[in-house]
């Protein structure tokens, strides 16, 4: 017997568009599953179904296969996890536009010289081919704003310190009229976003990223202000002479560095004679509760695939830096959480960089139903994060 407010595969496939055979694939690659099975087997979907198939269906428009989607996304019909998947997919297709401008434009260019000298210039068809091979690149870009956005949503939600993470960074860097500074792993531009007030009119920001997908979204977000100008590099050749800068900053960036004796090098010596180097990071103790939790579902589970703080943390990166840096002083960041919905949560979770989704996908709703538990309460989590001051 058919519930109220549920369709059958048939009607959901004709509500939706699409075929029966569709869905009846997704549910079988494990992508799109019913809302309801009856004793018989006979599949069912809800009009909250369709939240899911919207994001199938758009990022197989955008050339993601399906192994791809069963990766990058949650079958959660939470609004607010719907809502900020849009917002995502958004930015995917304005940077699928704009990636297909820059074809459009190669071809253009690559018929014209064809035209003029009768003959084809290889170099420029190599270019044109390696536009049209963007889906990784997208892949990519997808997954890092979605990490970013997760990762400061749940701070700006849930932190006891009023002041604010960014507010923090900001604070300390003293800013004044005439300086130049740069950003090395700007992500999504949030350091400036939140503290756009307070930058004086005549200051020179260079925003920039390994990622060039991360460079193309702060720039659609910032580029209205001509105090910013944007590049994408790796930090360990800066492109710029040396003593460009009054001020560096990297704001939790130098323990994803494989050489951070490079990085501290460059950064010495883009920095002019009286120039600063801030750089942030964490301890041993920032997040635990987090790492607990998920071990205590399923003891598999690394959210990361190495300690990250050994590499550069609050405990050893002091001996870092002094090697490069003289005066260099730690100023601590005192806060915590203390989380009372589990969505947020889950989302700061999924967007870490381990193998949790290899073993939480698969069991996505007992492990919703797990931290909701955990947070009906509460859940207190430690932050254990600071900020080094260097002088050049």
């Amino acid at each position: 017997m058919k519930q109220n407010g549920y369709y059958t595969s048939g009607e959901f496939a004709r509500k939706a568009n699409v075929t029966v055979r569709t869905i009846r694939y997704y549910d079988k690659q494990n992508i799109l599953k019913p809302s309801y099975v009856n004793e018989s087997g006979k599949r069912f979907y809800t009009d909250r179904d369709f939240g899911r198939l919207q994001q199938i269906l758009l990022l197989k428009y955008l050339g993601f296969s399906l192994d791809d989607i069963s990766e990058i996304s949650i079958n959660d019909t939470d609004y607010r996890f719907l809502q900020n998947a849009l917002n995502l997919q958004l930015k995917l297709v304005q940077d699928r536009i704009e990636q297909m401008e820059l074809v459009k434009q190669a071809i253009l260019d690559t018929t014209a010289a064809i035209e003029e000298n009768h003959d084809i210039n290889w170099s420029q068809m190599l270019d044109l081919i390696h536009l049209t091979n963007m889906e990784s690149s997208l892949k990519s870009q997808y997954q890092n704003a979605g990490n970013i956005s997760a990762r400061i949503r749940l701070h700006k939600m849930y932190s006891k310190n009023p002041c604010g993470w960014f507010p923090f960074i900001y604070a300390n860097c003293h800013v004044k009229a005439g300086m130049k500074v740069l950003e090395i792993g700007c992500g999504d531009g949030s350091l400036w976003t939140e503290n756009l007030s307070e930058l004086p009119s005549d200051a020179s920001i260079v925003l920039s990223d390994i990622s060039e997908g991360m460079i193309r979204d702060v720039r659609r977000t910032l580029d209205f202000d001509k105090r910013f100008t944007f590049s994408s590099f790796d930090c360990t050749h800066i492109p710029y002479k040396n003593e460009s800068f009054d001020l560096v900053i990297a704001n939790h960036v130098l323990f994803y560095c494989d050489d951070i004796n490079s990085v501290c090098r460059e950064v010495m010596r883009v920095l002019k004679h009286d120039g600063k180097f801030l750089c942030s990071t964490y301890g041993s103790k920032h997040m635990q509760e987090i790492t607990a939790l998920v071990q205590e579902f399923d003891s598999h589970i690394q959210l990361s695939l190495g300690k990250l703080y050994e590499r550069f943390g609050l405990e050893n990166g002091s001996s870092i830096l002094s090697p490069f840096f003289s005066d260099i002083e730690l100023k601590p960041y005192d806060d915590s959480l203390l989380v009372t919905d589990a969505e947020p949560l889950i989302e700061y979770i999924m967007s870490c960089h381990g193998n949790q989704n290899q073993y939480l996908l698969k069991r996505y709703q007992d492990f919703r139903n797990f931290v909701e538990k955990k947070t009906k309460h509460g859940f207190f989590i430690t932050k254990d994060a600071g900020l080094f001051i260097c002088c050049k």
